[in-house]
Order: C-alpha cells, then sequence, then structure tokens
C-alpha cells in the first residue's frame, strides 16, 4: 500500500483500534440507505469497512448531511478517514487519496430554454442554480467567468430557483438530474459535462503515513476490480463511473 505498512497507517488513523469515517449521507449514489443497525450502505461505506479491513481494525461510521460539514470538521479530531468529492478549497485542510469513483456533472435547462450547449451557460446574463459548497457548486465557483452562481442551501432548493424561474440552468451530478427530468416536463439535460466530481478518501494533513496507505489503497482498490464490484453489488453501473489511475 504505496510502501506503507498496515500497521503503520493504523497507528495514525486508527490508534484506538477503530476508523471513525465520515461519510456522506447527502450523496445518494454513494450511500443508498442504512442497515438495522443505522449504519449507511453504499459503496462508500463499503470502501470505508475494506480500509479497516486492511488496517486490521474495526469501522465506525460518523455521518454528515452535507459534504461541506464534513470537510469542515477535518480539524475537529472526530473522524480519522472521510470519503467526499476532492476539491482544491477542502485539500487545504485533507490529504486526498486519487479519486476511486467519478460522477459527472452537468447542466438541466427547462422547457423552452434557449441554451443548447455547455458553451451557452458561461455568458452574461445566464444565472445558475446549484447547491451550496457542493463539490461541483467549488468547481464552478472556480471557473465560471461570465455567468452568476445562485445557491440554494438543498438540491431541492435548487431545483425551486429553477422552476421558479430565479435561474436559468440547473448544475448538479448527472444521475439527480436525470430524476429532476421526470418532474420537469419539458425539460433537458445538456449535452457533455462541465466537470466530474472526484470522490476520494481523505484523512487530516498530518497523517502522512496514513495518507500514503490510502493511496495505495485506492489505487489497488480500482485495479483489483474492488470498486467495479461495489459498484455493481449497489445497483450503481451507469451512474458511478472507476476513475482513471491517479
Amino acid at each position: 500500500m504505496g510502501g506503507v505498512m498496515p500497521s503503520q497507517a493504523a497507528t495514525e488513523l486508527a490508534p484506538n483500534g477503530v476508523l471513525r469515517a465520515a461519510i456522506n449521507m447527502g450523496n445518494f449514489l454513494l450511500v443508498t440507505g442504512k442497515d438495522r443497525a443505522g449504519d449507511p450502505i453504499g459503496v462508500a461505506p463499503d470502501m470505508a469497512r475494506e480500509i479497516a479491513a486492511q488496517l486490521g481494525v474495526s469501522v465506525h461510521y460518523v455521518p454528515f448531511a452535507r459534504p461541506n460539514t464534513l470537510a469542515d470538521a477535518a480539524e475537529d479530531g472526530v473522524w480519522d478517514i472521510g470519503l467526499i468529492g476532492a476539491e482544491p478549497a477542502r485539500a487545504r485542510m485533507i490529504a486526498f487519496s486519487p479519486a476511486y469513483v467519478e460522477i459527472e456533472a452537468t447542466y438541466l435547462a427547462p422547457a423552452g430554454s434557449p441554451l443548447a450547449s455547455l458553451a451557452d451557460v458561461d455568458q452574461p446574463g445566464v444565472r445558475i442554480a446549484v447547491l451550496a459548497k457542493s463539490a461541483y457548486d467549488l468547481w464552478l465557483e472556480r471557473n465560471i467567468v461570465h455567468a452568476t452562481l445562485v445557491r440554494s442551501n438543498s438540491a431541492d432548493g435548487a431545483t425551486k430557483l429553477l422552476t421558479d424561474r430565479q435561474a436559468d440552468v440547473l448544475a448538479a451530478l448527472r444521475p439527480g438530474l436525470r430524476a429532476e427530468i421526470e418532474r420537469l416536463p419539458g425539460a433537458r439535460i445538456l449535452d457533455g459535462r462541465f466537470t466530474a466530481v472526484q470522490q476520494a478518501v481523505g484523512t487530516r494533513r498530518e497523517n502522512a503515513a496514513g495518507a500514503a496507505f490510502l493511496h495505495g489503497f485506492v489505487e489497488e482498490a480500482k485495479a483489483s476490480g474492488l470498486v467495479a464490484r461495489l459498484i455493481e453489488r449497489h445497483g450503481m453501473v451507469g451512474r458511478l463511473m472507476v476513475a482513471p489511475p491517479g
């Protein structure tokens, strides 16, 4: 695992024999439900369980409703690894592994919209509804030049900005936009993607051995087919893509 022995990494990541894994419960692609004990089910929880098994420790899930609150808690000592989108703004506090899956992000335009392509969106006067502090919001903040971002604190609120005509397009993950199509007759998803959110595993920056271990674990998990098997197990084929080698 990146030249780091699991025992060495466990000293940093799980010094008390329990790996506290922070999970973003708001990502319905990576967390598909809860078991009878109330623990999360999905690709992300399974990745955390596999990491704990490699380290020879047990796993304890630390749920967060949104990725930004998970990232903000990086220095609070409440989790040892966090499974969220790797973004430069978050990387100031978190050492991320390479991505294990990618999720395409694009735009949904309402019925009758003149916006026909991705290039049409970043223009003066165009308003983009987006979930605040999501990974794709952080990307848009860095890359949008002419259009205006209109943020909501919930995914439903971002959709409402579009339906209330306070925005011209809705930016979100493609699988989520497919569900919105059913609620918005005549709406269409624009071809292509403006980014692909890189879902990764992170730890606090001072955990150098732990970070190196996570890097190696993720690369091996992709190469061995583990990530692909988890995607299939949880019914996410065609919605989640195994990330390319880091």
